[in-house]
């Protein structure tokens, strides 16, 4: 017999000779049962975080790599913050519904597998596959309270001299020449199609239940925004609309669509994230989804997303810098998602499908 043994079974006769038998106090017996609450408390956890961690997929991966990678950058940076506290709060708020919505949409899969559709497994259905889209924007105008994050400084002469290097004007100034009403009305008009592409692909896709596809543009648009958010953190850039405030002779007035955009701006304006435009790269990373998987849709958006990118410089948006940027990391968004969407479990599983079979609806 070891010594260790021998001192492991030691150390247990001591124990039992000194309590003795039937001498098991109250306060013991107390602990156990707190420590039985406990540890069953903590294994149903473990078991309900597994069941949305298999509920998750691809885009959930992105999206909580991107939350992780800011908390880290908050946390790091956060003296140049001014609730760094506050977003790190909010951060973890965000990937706790992201994995909410994980479980939730796993067991209503799994409840309509074995007891068919209800309108309770659909409504959960719907949200667990339509929540990108507010994450997207909470992503956006969380960007607002993270342009101090490296620089308190606006970097937007670098850009202004970039505009005028390649055109040899400041475009936004150039175009107003050209401003009417119905004009500017029309380009508005356009400007608004961003938050179309998305929801139309998605919805065709959505319809069709083509649960790979749509994942997977989900998942270009997340890694093509992520590019682009981290970039705006170290590169703060302002738009011409605050850095060249009073450069134009009057604003632009025009009709209906004018007036929708001048209202979203007035409740969502974000004043920084301009570089690279994550209008442009969201619209980018939709088009090359439509190119792959609807390309009848691709040559129908085509068109209009030429025109979104001018209304972004006509509108006094962006610079034309801003539209490079965010075609650049719209089209990473396409490269880099497709390759994670190749990888084992990147579309969502249903609960306990050990096989991994796609989403069932």
């Amino acid at each position: 017999m070891s010594v260790k043994k021998a001192q492991k079974i030691g150390s247990v006769a001591m124990a039992s000779t000194w309590q003795g038998p039937g001498r098991t106090s109250e306060g013991d017996a107390f602990l156990r049962d707190g420590e039985s609450v406990v540890g069953k408390a903590l294994k149903r956890i473990h078991a309900e975080a597994a069941v949305a961690w298999a509920g998750s997929g691809a885009y959930e991966r992105v999206a909580l790599s991107y939350l992780g990678v800011s908390s880290v950058l908050i946390a790091y940076f956060a003296k140049n913050l001014q609730h760094p506290f506050r977003l790190l709060g909010v951060q973890a708020g965000a990937a706790l519904v992201v994995m909410l919505l994980s479980w939730v949409g796993a067991i209503a899969a799994a409840e309509e597998t074995r007891f068919g559709v209800s309108f309770g497994t659909q409504w959960w259905h719907f949200w667990r596959h339509w929540y990108p889209h507010l994450f997207f924007l909470f992503c956006f105008e969380e960007l607002g309270h993270l342009m101090t994050l490296f620089t308190p400084e606006w970097q937007d002469a670098k850009l202004l001299a970039f505009d005028h290097w390649l055109t040899g004007v400041q475009p936004t100034i150039w175009l107003e020449q050209f401003a009417t009403p119905l004009r500017n009305d029309g380009m508005q008009f356009f400007y608004l199609t961003y938050f179309t592409y998305l929801l139309i692909l998605g919805g065709v896709l959505y319809c069709r239940r083509e649960w790979q596809a749509y994942w997977s543009v989900m998942t270009y648009s997340m890694v093509g925004y992520m590019c682009g958010y981290l970039i705006a953190m170290f590169f703060p850039i302002e738009s011409p609309w605050f850095a060249l405030a009073g450069a134009w002779k009057t604003p632009l007035a025009g009709g209906p669509f004018t007036a929708t955009i001048n209202f979203i701006e007035h409740f969502g304006r974000v004043r920084g994230a301009a570089f690279p435009s994550e209008h442009v790269a969201g619209a980018t990373a939709a088009v090359w989804g439509a190119w792959k998987f609807q390309r009848w849709l691709f040559w129908v958006m085509l068109p209009f997303f030429f025109l979104m990118c001018v209304s972004t410089i006509w509108g006094r948006y962006h610079y034309v810098a801003d539209i490079f940027g965010g075609m650049t990391t719209g089209t990473l968004g396409y490269v880099i998602g497709d390759r994670i969407m190749r990888w084992k479990g990147a579309v969502a599983t249903v609960a306990g499908n050990a096989k991994g079979q796609i989403w069932r609806s």
